[in-house]
């Protein structure tokens, strides 16, 4: 859950970013709107954009990377649509529909290459807070009864699986799922 949350505040403030600089290069009229059209953007990222891209690049499975790449755009193009018909932004002429697919490719590729570090740096903050609240609920839990023994520090299969789930809270299933999700 604190991955999803994480993920949508920063696409959100991403999404922003991007949707002015749209506004900014091409004919498409953003101004104010981009905080509410950045909200569909994010969703429709998150939700839509997983499903749409399976279906595009199963039907370009077998084509060359021209083709693979239109798909691409096509979602791409498909997301913006959804963003002019449920937002306030206005695409204006023709460049205003064609070239903010692309912008949003671009920055998105850009977002993908940020996004993991600071997952992991939101995650490492949001783990530290916890175990701060966790440890001043305790009391006085001594250091040395915390420190794993001996014999616990051998790894047994569970032990392994249950030092997996603690970094980042899911099980192997639901890590598993929320891979194929994207």
């Amino acid at each position: 859950m604190k991955n999803l949350i994480v993920r949508f505040a920063s696409l959100y403030v991403f999404n922003v970013v991007v949707l002015l600089v749209i506004g900014w290069l091409t004919p498409a009229k953003v101004g104010l709107h981009a905080l509410w059209a950045s909200v569909i953007l994010t969703l429709a990222t998150l939700l839509l954009k997983p499903m749409l891209k399976k279906a595009a690049t199963s039907l370009s499975a077998g084509g060359t990377k021209v083709v693979q790449y239109l798909a691409v755009f096509v979602v791409e193009f498909l997301i913006w649509l959804l963003t002019v018909w449920l937002s306030g932004v206005r695409a204006g002429n023709v460049w205003g529909w064609i070239l903010p697919p692309v912008i949003l490719l671009i920055g998105w590729v850009v977002y993908d290459q940020i996004d993991d570090a600071l997952s992991r740096k939101a995650g490492e903050l949001y783990d530290a807070a916890g175990a701060k609240i966790s440890g001043s609920r305790r009391g006085s839990a001594s250091p040395a009864s915390s420190a794993p023994s001996a014999s616990s520090t051998a790894s047994s299969p569970a032990t392994a699986a249950g030092r997996e789930e603690l970094k980042d809270g899911l099980t192997p299933e639901q890590r598993r799922m929320l891979d194929e999700l994207g």
